[in-house]
């Protein structure tokens, strides 16, 4: 057991630092060859906070835990919104200014509700994979017009926000050398991580899907958790908001598709009853929040407690969930 929790603890360390390397990399790649700061921010960049929960999803889909990666998809979705906002939001009142994130808040609603249907049936296909998959690459195709249109727009805060925060001294061949080596620690990392998160869950007797929704999720969420903090303090709160969404689209349409893709099979009934409906809940609270319907939409500090607080009630029903399966 100890062994096991060392690895989940160093694989979480790993996939933070994995993930930053991978996104500076990748974004000084992009920006060298003349991207512009709101399409690396809006898909790069969200890739890259997103890898870790991709490629833990991929391992644990590929080694034959399908659950570990569905509960993954749709914790790291809760977690985000509920946890990460909550906490940013209490450390520094949000506001949105951004036209391109009330443009994806209803895509994210939309797309949310594409999953829950596709699983109606209580199992995730190899098509219902490819429908999501095939969903990613038109959202990233769609998010690369949005930033092109913002070029010929008003200046949109968030592709303010992302020049600031995009590297500009890190050369070509600096770049190329730090996405590769963040890519094989996350890699690397993942491996370690599904492996101690696998043996915890055997001991303890609980199933792989809830591992997934609590420890790994929460984990696989510690790169948005650092970013959304960091941009508040910095004052780009479009960027703290734009991370959580930008993850979110991601784990819905390549971390809950890849299982689907590669280990097809039944969908836990509880994923449908439970985790979906909070999943949803917490997006449309986000959604009133953040639209702003009447001006710029604000999450300040109260609605930042009842985030944490709905977290921590989510938390506590997975518990009750373990210990009174049936009641």
């Amino acid at each position: 057991m100890l062994l096991s929790l060392g690895a989940i603890g160093g694989g979480f360390a790993l996939l933070v630092w994995g993930a930053d390397r991978f996104v500076v990399g990748a974004a000084a790649l992009a920006r060298n060859l003349g991207v512009s700061p709101l399409i690396i921010g809006l898909t790069i960049v969200g890739l890259g906070t997103s890898a870790p929960e991709i490629l833990v999803s991929a391992v644990a889909a590929w080694e034959g835990n399908p659950g570990l990666a569905i509960g993954n998809a749709l914790g790291s979705n809760i977690t985000n919104i509920a946890l990460i906002l909550g906490t940013t939001a209490l450390v520094v009142p949000l506001q949105v200014g951004s036209a391109t994130l009330r443009r994806e808040l209803p895509v994210l609603l939309g797309v949310m509700l594409l999953g829950l249907l596709l699983i109606l049936d209580q199992r995730l296909g190899r098509v219902d994979g490819l429908i999501l998959l095939g969903g990613l690459g038109l959202m990233l195709l769609w998010m690369t017009r949005l930033g092109v249109n913002s070029r010929r727009e008003r200046a949109d805060p968030l592709a303010e926000e992302f020049s600031e925060e995009i590297p500009t001294d890190v050369g070509m061949s600096a770049a190329l050398f730090w996405l590769l080596v963040g890519l094989l620690v996350l890699l690397f990392s993942s491996r370690l991580l599904v492996w101690g998160a696998v043996n915890v869950a055997e001991a303890l007797g609980v199933s792989d899907l809830i591992i997934g929704l609590t420890i790994v999720a929460l984990g696989t969420s510690l790169p948005e958790l650092a970013a959304s903090v960091m941009s508040a303090l910095k004052q780009e709160p479009d960027i703290a908001i734009g991370n959580v969404i930008g993850s979110n689209l991601f784990n819905l349409l390549a971390v809950f598709g890849l299982p689907g893709l590669i280990a097809p099979g039944p969908v836990a009934l509880e994923v449908l009853q439970r985790d979906f409906p909070v999943m949803i809940g917490l997006t449309l609270g986000l959604f009133v929040m953040a639209y702003g319907f009447r001006g710029p939409g604000r999450i300040n500090r109260p609605e930042g407690a009842l985030l944490l607080l709905g977290y921590l009630g989510y938390q506590a029903l997975l518990y009750f969930s373990i210990h009174n399966p049936t009641g």
